[in-house]
């Protein structure tokens, strides 16, 4: 979890973003993400320069200034100063400065999805994705695999994905393979779907049932849940014949399970006593 401090730097390095970027198009942000992005990645690399770059010892505007010496003239001067203003904040650990740099960066893609209007997409795409690499045991293991290269991995879900989905859904696969903000990479999917939900000001619901459900089932489930939490809920679908019948719905830290094997299971226990 973020400290203040960072976060305190990361509202500034968004305020920035978002003064100097109003105008931006679709495939601008794209690309200020990528630029981002490539920073967090050296970052990643570089617990040195982390620790340079977090120096508590060092002014702000000096540490700012040690930035912008290394990415001026090689990214977009957009990226530079919202880089800088990030740099210049205050974090309680180097490791958050790779973190904020990382939510940054996702924050754009985003923001980019959102100028196209294919948010939506990019969120169903994601659980999609998350969907099929955990009903796949080879697929999730070599995805998961952190000592298998990031080059290799990035490459299989390129051939996978790319032309088959919106290009920020590509790249924030791309994300999770590098485990954002230290996740698994099927913690980190799930993280981006929500972040997805949430920059389109909606809650997500994942709903197990054991058969499809109807449409207009689904109807009434995503509108009582919006009513409870006031606020659209986008709902994340998976059939599990396991739970024999019922519906399990999570929402957060919030568990509802209504399900058949939930209650043979509270039956078997009551009877064990």
């Amino acid at each position: 979890m973020a400290s203040s401090v960072s976060q305190q730097a990361y509202n500034s390095a968004v305020e920035k973003l978002a003064a100097e970027t109003g105008s931006a198009t679709a495939a601008q942000l794209a690309t200020v993400a990528d630029e981002i992005l490539s920073v967090a990645g050296l970052l990643r690399a570089q617990p040195a320069l982390r620790r340079a770059l977090t120096d508590p010892s060092r002014e702000g505007s000096e540490r700012a200034e040690l930035l912008r010496s290394l990415l001026s003239g090689k990214l977009s001067a957009i990226t530079v100063d919202t880089l800088t203003t990030l740099v210049a904040g205050r974090f309680s650990r180097p490791t958050e400065l790779l973190d904020t740099t990382e939510r940054l960066g996702v924050e754009v893609v985003l923001r980019s999805s959102e100028k196209a209007g294919t948010l939506a997409d990019v969120e169903d795409e994601l659980f999609r994705f998350g969907q099929i690499v955990s009903g796949n045991a080879e697929l999730a293991v070599t995805l998961s695999d952190p000592g298998a290269p990031t080059s290799t991995r990035v490459k299989l879900v390129e051939d996978l994905l790319k032309g088959k989905t919106q290009p920020a859904t590509l790249r924030l696969v791309e994300v999770a393979l590098e485990g954002f903000l230290g996740r698994r990479f099927d913690s980190s999917l799930t993280r981006l779907v929500e972040l997805t939900a949430a920059k389109r000001d909606r809650e997500v619901a994942y709903v197990t049932v054991a058969r499809p459900l109807r449409d207009e089932d689904e109807q009434a489930l995503a509108a009582k849940l919006s009513d409870i939490y006031d606020r659209p809920v986008s709902l994340k679908v998976v059939v599990d014949p396991v739970i024999i019948g019922g519906v399990s719905v999570r929402v957060g830290s919030d568990l509802y399970d209504g399900t058949i094997l939930r209650q043979l299971n509270t039956a078997r226990q009551a009877f064990a006593k």
